[in-house]
């Protein structure tokens, strides 16, 4: 199973949250525009990041949401896991029935495949991303192309 748009959704917005959630709770109307995200996407995405207790709601004027835990604390993982996201490269989802209610000759290599991107998404965390030169790279392409098309 391929990682599908709700797990990246989540991690784009947890990073963003990451990022600009220092000195104040984000809201998730800020997520969105700055994202490309759906609104109600992302309401749906952080009821159950809420849940996982990696991000908490702040309520009233000036709320939106933080980290739950410092940005060096929350892996990938989590956060796929978080919103009902599974990785799992077996055609039987781990049953090993996957061939006449048996396993398959390829198996065990499935789920090797699964361990090692388990291992590797929890080895990412948020302040990983958020201090990547890529990500300051594209925050600068982004800025500079937002800024040259509302010079006309």
């Amino acid at each position: 199973m391929k990682l599908t748009t709700k797990g990246r959704y989540a991690i784009i917005a947890m990073v963003d949250l990451a990022m600009h959630g220092d000195a104040s709770p984000v809201p998730l109307r800020d997520v969105s525009n700055r994202q490309n995200i759906s609104l109600s996407y992302l309401e749906q995405l952080f009821s159950k990041l809420r849940l996982s207790t990696l991000v908490k709601s702040i309520r009233g004027p000036g709320g939106g949401y933080i980290l739950d835990k410092d940005a060096s604390e929350i892996n990938l993982y989590q956060i796929i896991t978080a919103v009902d996201e599974n990785i799992d490269q077996t055609q039987c989802g781990g049953a090993m029935n996957c061939n006449n209610d048996k396993p398959c000759l390829t198996h065990f290599i499935w789920l090797d495949l699964n361990k090692k991107i388990n291992d590797y998404m929890k080895g990412i965390t948020l302040n990983d991303i958020a201090i990547s030169k890529d990500v300051k790279n594209i925050i600068y392409k982004r800025e500079k192309i937002y800024v040259a098309s509302h010079q006309e």
